[in-house]
C-alpha cells in the first residue's frame, strides 16, 4: 500500500485539452483534497482550466505513449529509450516534493506507476481507455499497472478489459463511474435538424458512420444538418481531410460543419438529436451531457455506453459500425416527437441519479485517499 498519507498528492495527465479523460482529470482534483500539485507534459486549455480551480499545477515534459509508438518499431524504441529514464528522474523527482500519493490519469504515462513505485508512495492509475488489441499486446500495454496499489476503471466494460488482459491484476480494480456537471441549456435552433457529435476526429469515435447515417436521414426527405465538434490529434490531420472528402461522396457537405475543438455544451443543448457513434467508448461523456441537458440520445451498443444508456427508456442503441440502423434510429425519433421528448426526460432524471458529480468525487476521494494511519 506504500507509507501511510502524510505529503502531497501528486495528479499526474498526460494531455492538456478538454475532451472526455482531460475534463474528468479536473473533476477529479477536487477529489485528491487541497494539497494537490497537477503536473501535465504540454501546456494547453487544460492547463488554465487547473488553474481556474484553485490547483497549483506543472506543465514537465515526460514521455506519452501514443498509437504511432505501438505501430512503428522505431518510434517504439525512442519512447523506450525515454521511458527508462524517466523512471528513475521522476522516482526522485516525487521524493523531492515529499508526495505520499501519486494518482495517474490514462495509462498512456506508464513511467510514473514506475517511478510512485521506486519512490516508496501509493500509487493509483485511472484507466479510462478499453482499446481493441491483441491481447498480447493489451497485456503489454497494461504491465506497468502491476506497479499500482489501485487501479481505478471509468466503467465495468473497462474494469473487464483490464481484467482480461492482466487477470492477476484483478483484485486492485475498482470501478467509478465518471460524474458530470449539469451542463449551461441554451435555446434550440429553429429550423433544420441539427445532428452532434463530439467528440476527437478518429475513427473510434465512428463520425464517418454519422456522415453516412446523416446522408441516408436526408435521403429520407428530412432536411438536417450534421454538426462535429471536435478536432484531430496533432500529427493525424489526415483523418479530417477524409471525413470531408467522405461529405462530399454522401452529398452532404453542404450540411456537415466542422466546427473543430469548442466547448460542446451549446451544441449539445441545441441538438435535435445527439449521436454518440462510438466503435469504442470505455464510458460515454457526452451521452451522459446529453441525457442531463435532455436531449434524446442514440448511441453505438458498445463499452461503456451500455452502461450510461438503457435502451428505449433512456435513449436509443444501436450497432456499432451502421450507418443504416443510426439513420433508422434517428429517423424513429424525428416521426415520433413524443417519443423523443419521453426519451429525453427520462434519459434526464436517470443521469442526475446515478453520474453525479458529488458521488464520483466522493467513491474517487475513498479509493485514491486511504485514511491517515
Amino acid at each position: 500500500m506504500g507509507r501511510p498519507r502524510t505529503g502531497r498528492v501528486v495528479a499526474v495527465h498526460p494531455h492538456a485539452d478538454l475532451y472526455g479523460s482531460d475534463r474528468m482529470f479536473l473533476e477529479a482534483l477536487a477529489a485528491l483534497g487541497p494539497d494537490v500539485l497537477a503536473v501535465v507534459s504540454t501546456s494547453g486549455p487544460l492547463v488554465e482550466a487547473v488553474r481556474s480551480r484553485g490547483h497549483e499545477v506543472l506543465v514537465k515534459d515526460f514521455p506519452v505513449l501514443r498509437k504511432v509508438e505501438l505501430k512503428d518499431p522505431r518510434k517504439a524504441a525512442v519512447f523506450g529509450w525515454r521511458f527508462l529514464r524517466s523512471v528513475l528522474t521522476l522516482s526522485a523527482w516525487l521524493r523531492a516534493q515529499d508526495a505520499a500519493v501519486l494518482y495517474v490519469s490514462t495509462v498512456t504515462a506508464p513511467e510514473w506507476l514506475l517511478a510512485g513505485r521506486l519512490s516508496g508512495i501509493r500509487v493509483v492509475c485511472h484507466v479510462h481507455e478499453s482499446m481493441p488489441m491483441p491481447r498480447p499486446a493489451r497485456a503489454l500495454l497494461l504491465s506497468p499497472l502491476l506497479a499500482a496499489d489501485l487501479v481505478v476503471a471509468n466503467s465495468a466494460a473497462t474494469q473487464a478489459w483490464v481484467r482480461n488482459s492482466l487477470p492477476w491484476a484483478a483484485r486492485r480494480l475498482r470501478v467509478v463511474h465518471n460524474g458530470v456537471r449539469p451542463p449551461v441549456a441554451t435555446a434550440a435552433p429553429a429550423g433544420s435538424c441539427d445532428l452532434v457529435v463530439v467528440g476527437r476526429l478518429s475513427a473510434i469515435k465512428g463520425q464517418d458512420t454519422a456522415i453516412r447515417a446523416a446522408a441516408l436521414v436526408r435521403a429520407a426527405g428530412h432536411d438536417v444538418t450534421l454538426t462535429l465538434v471536435g478536432d484531430c490529434y496533432p500529427g493525424y490531420e489526415a483523418v479530417e481531410v477524409e471525413l470531408r472528402d467522405l461529405a462530399v461522396r454522401e452529398g452532404v457537405d453542404d450540411v456537415t460543419v466542422f466546427t473543430g475543438f469548442q466547448d460542446p455544451a451549446p451544441y449539445v443543448a441545441g441538438a435535435d438529436v445527439v449521436l454518440v457513434p462510438s466503435r469504442v467508448e470505455s464510458f460515454g461523456l457526452v451521452a451522459v451531457e446529453a441525457l442531463l441537458l435532455g436531449r434524446p440520445v442514440v448511441a453505438a451498443r458498445t463499452g461503456g455506453l451500455l452502461e450510461v444508456i438503457r435502451d428505449g427508456e433512456t435513449g436509443l442503441l444501436v450497432d456499432a459500425d451502421d450507418p443504416r440502423a443510426l439513420a433508422g434510429a434517428v429517423l424513429r425519433l424525428l416521426r415520433d416527437p413524443q417519443l423523443a421528448t419521453a426519451l429525453g426526460t427520462a434519459g434526464r432524471a436517470d443521469a442526475e441519479a446515478r453520474f453525479s458529480m458529488a458521488a464520483f468525487t466522493a467513491a474517487l476521494a475513498e479509493a485514491v485517499l486511504p485514511p491517515v494511519s
